[in-house]
Formats: structure tokens, C-alpha cells, sequence
């Protein structure tokens, strides 16, 4: 099964703040990095709130390179780098990790992809929070949701403070569960975070 490479222009989002400091649009909304009143005062460079943690960036890293190695890469593509995704004209979203069911007429352009992936992981909260209703909460239930509704089958949430995993799906209840949880990713590829840490050497 293959993929098809297109080109077309890229897309930006509008909004009153500096586009390079929106990290995503979410139902009109613009959502703005993390500490992006730092830069616009000038406390900080866009540098110095755009990085992920090391932590973060670990945690994407190995998850990445799990699935890579246990997924079926000739029916999945596994994305990662905050891969963008376009529901509609006030949504644009990004995701640490996507995997895309190649069966769905996958074609890949210099634009955010189109379809929802069948699987979506995210990694923290990396917008400014203060812009909802139960901050950090509320934006990752409005997300989900979204990402749901657009056909997503399953998102799961990896926090670091605290170390939890959420795990959200069309059909059945959410779960909230800790990083030792062996936790069903897609087919018969389960994920178990705590085992991943422990087997680099990482205390956690």
C-alpha cells in the first residue's frame, strides 16, 4: 500500500498576536504557546518557550520509537514533530504522535493533514492554559472532544504533573490511569509507559 506526495501553498491562521506564537486554533479560537506574554514584553525569546521539556521530548522519543518498531507499517503511517491537523476553518490542531490508517486515500502535501488519524498521543499541555475554563482540564477535554468528533478513534493524553495517562475513545468511558498501566494502542500493540522508562534507565 502507498502513499501519495502532493504539493500545494501552505495555509497560516490569522489572529492579532504574532502567527508564529499560536500554537493552535481550537473552535475560532486562537491558542497561543505557553508563556507567550514573556515574548511579546520581551522577557523571553520565542526560543526559550516553543522547545519541549526534556522530559517531554523524551516521552515522545520513546513512544515514537515503539510504536515504529511494533506497529504494521504497511497498513499504518506514524507520524510525529507535532504533526498538523486541519478539522475545519477555525481548527487547526497538532498532535505529538498520530498514527494514519493508509487505507483511508492518504495523500501527503506541504498542507496539515485533512483526515483524522486513527490514533492521536499527546504529551502536556503546551498552549496558555489561562484561556479555559478549568485550564489545563478543560483544554484537553475540548480537544479531545474535537479530535474525536472529526473521527479520531482513540487520544491519548500523557501528563507529567501528574504522571497520568488519559485515555479517551468514541464508544466506551474515558480512563484515567498512571504511567505503570498497560494501556491498548491499536490492534494488539499495548503500551506500557512505566516499562519503557525503566528499560531506558529512567527514574521516574
Amino acid at each position: 500500500m502507498t502513499v501519495a506526495v502532493a504539493t500545494a501553498p501552505k495555509k497560516r491562521t490569522k489572529s492579532g498576536v504574532p502567527a508564529y506564537l499560536i500554537y493552535e486554533t481550537l473552535n475560532g479560537r486562537a491558542l497561543y504557546y505557553r508563556g507567550y506574554r514573556d515574548v511579546t514584553t520581551g522577557k523571553k525569546t520565542p526560543a526559550e518557550i516553543m522547545g519541549s521539556s526534556s522530559l517531554q521530548a523524551i516521552l515522545v522519543s520513546l513512544i515514537h520509537g515503539f510504536l515504529f518498531t511494533h506497529i504494521d507499517r504497511k497498513h499504518y503511517l506514524l507520524a510525529t514533530n507535532e504533526s498538523g491537523i486541519h478539522l475545519d476553518r477555525g481548527t487547526d490542531l497538532s498532535n505529538d504522535i498520530a498514527i494514519f490508517d493508509k487505507s483511508t486515500g492518504l495523500t501527503l502535501t506541504d498542507k496539515y493533514f485533512d483526515i483524522p488519524p486513527k490514533i492521536a498521543i499527546e504529551v502536556d499541555v503546551r498552549i496558555e492554559p489561562g484561556q479555559f475554563e478549568g485550564k489545563e482540564s478543560g483544554y484537553v477535554y475540548e480537544k479531545t472532544e474535537r479530535l474525536l468528533a472529526f473521527g479520531v478513534e482513540t487520544v491519548i493524553w500523557i501528563t507529567t504533573q501528574p504522571k497520568k495517562i488519559v485515555v479517551a475513545t468514541r464508544t466506551s468511558p474515558w480512563l484515567i490511569q498512571n504511567w505503570d498501566a498497560t494501556v491498548p494502542v491499536l490492534d494488539d500493540v499495548v503500551l506500557n509507559l512505566a516499562d519503557l522508562l525503566h528499560e531506558e534507565g529512567i527514574e521516574f
